[in-house]
């Protein structure tokens, strides 16, 4: 492991930065673990200032490896928003050792958070299909490997190859549930106001403007699925059932194929059996599977396919982020054909 030196020498940089940030200078420094809720904090903190984002776009969150600049953010931060160890089971030792004077809020024990357990067990049973997990990577291959080895200076934890989420207790993909989302922007603005009262105004109204997009986003989405309520889908990964509960969708099942794993020709007739028998409309896959694995597993199903990503890889982060998930994700499945 880098020693510490590493990181405090860029912590001393930063804050030199920082003072010269003028009216951001009261403000609570802050770090958040994923874009999702990086998006929600820079929502409450839009006009005074920025969250520090830990874990980049397009990095897998079950294991990441951070670099000089993140391992900064999170020794120079007053206040982390996290999900929680569900999640980023790496992350506990880098808070511990970073962040061990911030006050740290894991957002999948907060209060007024809807926590659903994974959907274990054969999802296929009813209808004759038992599901393999044997092909089930779990997102280890959703980063880049080659570009994320390629970086210098990378922060050297003992969990950075720890990839793959135990799906046992919490689905820890709870953002994807928009009162979850709304509830947190009141929790982050009232940690904010706790750690800067000067500003709490701003932060109440900034929390309630962040529900109201939402909530206005979500009217928006609903509305555009109304015809998929009706039809049968498949997600490669069940990651979605928040989304599902928020818009009244309900998939039939999820294969979890890894990405890197190009499925047994017995798998693939699984799968199509499985699709004529419910006469599935649509197989939703996402950015990290292989498209040719995907069109291999659904050529002559007749079924369409679409790209999903609950972490919005490819979104701009930021204030915005959020709703922009959302819609992407509702835009994906309505427009599936």
């Amino acid at each position: 492991m880098r020693t510490s030196s590493v990181w405090k020498s860029g912590a001393a940089a930063a804050a030199l930065l920082a003072g010269a940030g003028g009216a951001w200078a009261e403000v609570p420094r802050v770090a958040a673990d994923i874009t999702p809720v990086h998006g929600l904090v820079a929502r409450v903190m839009q006009g005074l200032g920025a969250p520090a984002l830990v874990v980049p776009p397009g990095a897998s969150p079950h294991g990441y490896a951070m670099r000089p600049s993140e391992a900064q953010a999170l020794d120079q931060a007053d206040l982390v928003f996290w999900m929680g160890e569900a999640l980023t089971p790496w992350l506990e030792g880098p808070l511990e050792e970073l962040a061990g004077d911030a006050h740290r809020v894991e957002l999948l024990a907060a209060e007024g958070t809807e926590v659903l357990a994974f959907r274990e067990g054969a999802r296929f049973e009813a209808h004759g299909h038992e599901e393999d997990h044997g092909d089930h990577d779990d997102h280890a291959g959703h980063e880049d490997h080659a570009d994320h080895d390629s970086r210098e200076g990378d922060y050297d934890h003992d969990h950075a190859e720890s990839h793959g989420h135990s799906h046992a207790g919490a689905d820890p993909h709870a953002w994807l549930l928009p009162a979850n989302a709304q509830a947190w922007l009141d929790l982050i603005a009232a940690e904010l106001a706790e750690h800067d009262p000067d500003n709490a105004a701003a932060y109440k109204a900034n929390a309630e403007a962040g529900k109201q997009e939402i909530a206005d986003a979500a009217a928006s989405i609903s509305a555009s699925l109304e015809p998929f309520r009706t039809k049968q889908f498949i997600v490669f990964h069940d990651a979605y059932q928040y989304f599902e509960r928020g818009f009244g969708l309900n998939a039939a099942g999820a294969i979890s194929l890894g990405d890197a794993v190009k499925p047994s020709p017995a798998r693939i007739a699984e799968v199509r059996g499985v699709v004529a028998d419910l006469k599935v409309s649509c197989v939703f896959s996402e950015p990290q599977f292989n498209p040719g694995v995907v069109a291999t597993v659904l050529d002559g199903t007749g079924a369409g396919t679409a790209l999903l990503d609950p972490l919005g890889a490819k979104l701009e982060p930021g204030p915005q982020f959020y709703p922009a998930l959302l819609r992407d994700i509702g835009s994906a499945i309505a427009g599936c054909e």
